[in-house]
């Protein structure tokens, strides 16, 4: 018999200590609330609380994931002001407070950190000045950016910070996280249609655990989850938080070193700044099909076509969790060179160019 079959009960105490570390991990003395499900649970969850129908939202659209939350804030009836801006790029601080100026009744704002699908990363630091500033509510998406780059929640005045397992913290899809300001929580409080008595309610969390002292769990965890969420946190107490994030970043920045050395392919995101630290997304040339190449590689390689439209223009290397290191990068590029026919000095010149980009990433400041 396996011996997950007979683990003991995973009590509230141990649960609550799991939360604790969490939020330590986002850097917040807020309440932190783990939810037993894929991050778009708690994504959902904290929008129909905090988005009051009848008001206005600002939601940033920079990827696939802002147009997801878009739809829910109009199904929770919020004017929704949608600021978008081109997929391979990111927004900026000040074309956020100009929306913020344009529309001032705006009182809840949405924002994905790092758009895993598109490859940018937004200025968090920088747009939470200027949402604070105005008095909204800040939402923000930071589930491809937990453990791969500075999240500092309650510095940068993150109001409601989602996280899930399965990117950089390198664990499973089926358990995420929210953390919720005190603003955030009198926002839901105050919103009439907040859900109630349902899986979508931070009130029922509240109410039942964190409020009632963390003593009695209001349903029975998901044992499994629970207990790779903290492995995934006992390893990245391990190699250290700083040291963790420094390894997704140099990932990041060898993979577009090699890529503009291997030729053909080029960053889809233009601009290193904007370039998110858990996943590379690359643009074919005209005739070359994303998809169809990404089919021609060995499976096993973190190597996949872009999604929707992008499909046959956009592929992306996932470099985050296990996958954020030189050997899997440079395997990548020696897959993607072998497969465009490309002459074999000209793959060893990416691995190097890949190499010489990681030891610059990694190298100590002076």
């Amino acid at each position: 018999m396996s011996p997950f079959l007979d683990l003991p009960p995973l009590g509230a105490a141990r649960f609550a200590a799991i939360e604790d570390r969490v939020a330590a991990l986002l850097h917040t003395t807020a309440d932190v609330i783990i939810t037993q499900g894929e991050a778009l649970l708690p994504l959902e969850a904290a929008i129909r609380g905090a988005a009051h129908p009848g008001g206005t939202a600002l939601n940033i659209v920079t990827g696939p994931y802002g147009q997801t939350f878009g739809n829910w804030l109009r199904d929770c009836g919020a004017e929704v002001v949608d600021l978008a801006v081109p997929f391979d790029s990111a927004v900026t601080a000040e074309q956020v407070a100009d929306a913020l100026r344009a529309h001032p009744g705006i009182g809840f704002v949405s924002l994905v950190h790092a758009e895993a699908a598109t490859g940018n990363t937004n200025p968090v630091a920088a747009i939470g000045a200027v949402v604070r500033e105005h008095g909204a509510l800040l939402m923000l998406d930071a589930v491809a950016s937990v453990a791969a780059e500075p999240l500092l929640t309650d510095a940068w005045g993150v109001d409601l910070c989602v996280i899930g397992g399965q990117k950089a913290m390198g664990g499973p899809a089926g358990v995420s996280a929210v953390s919720v300001s005190d603003r955030a929580w009198e926002r839901i409080a105050a919103n009439p249609a907040a859900p109630r008595r349902s899986y979508l309610s931070l009130l029922d969390w509240k109410e039942r655990w964190t409020d009632a002292g963390r003593t009695v769990l209001p349903h029975a965890p998901a044992q499994l989850e629970m207990l790779a969420l903290e492995a995934c946190l006992d390893r990245i107490a391990a190699d250290g938080l700083d040291a963790t994030v420094a390894r997704h970043r140099a990932a990041s920045d060898a993979t577009r070193a090699g890529v503009r050395a291997l030729g053909t392919l080029s960053p889809f995101v233009h601009a290193d700044a904007h370039a998110a630290p858990v996943a590379t997304t690359l643009r074919t040339p005209a005739g070359l099909d994303a998809a169809a190449l990404v089919a021609s590689l060995d499976p096993a390689l973190p190597v996949q076509a872009g999604g929707g439209a992008l499909a046959a223009e956009m592929l992306r290397v996932n470099h985050y969790g296990r996958a954020a290191s030189l050997e899997v990068v440079q395997d990548c590029l020696t897959a993607l060179g072998t497969a465009l026919g490309t002459a074999p000095a000209a793959v060893d010149g990416a691995r190097a160019a890949a190499a010489g980009a990681w030891e610059a990433a990694a190298a100590p400041a002076n």
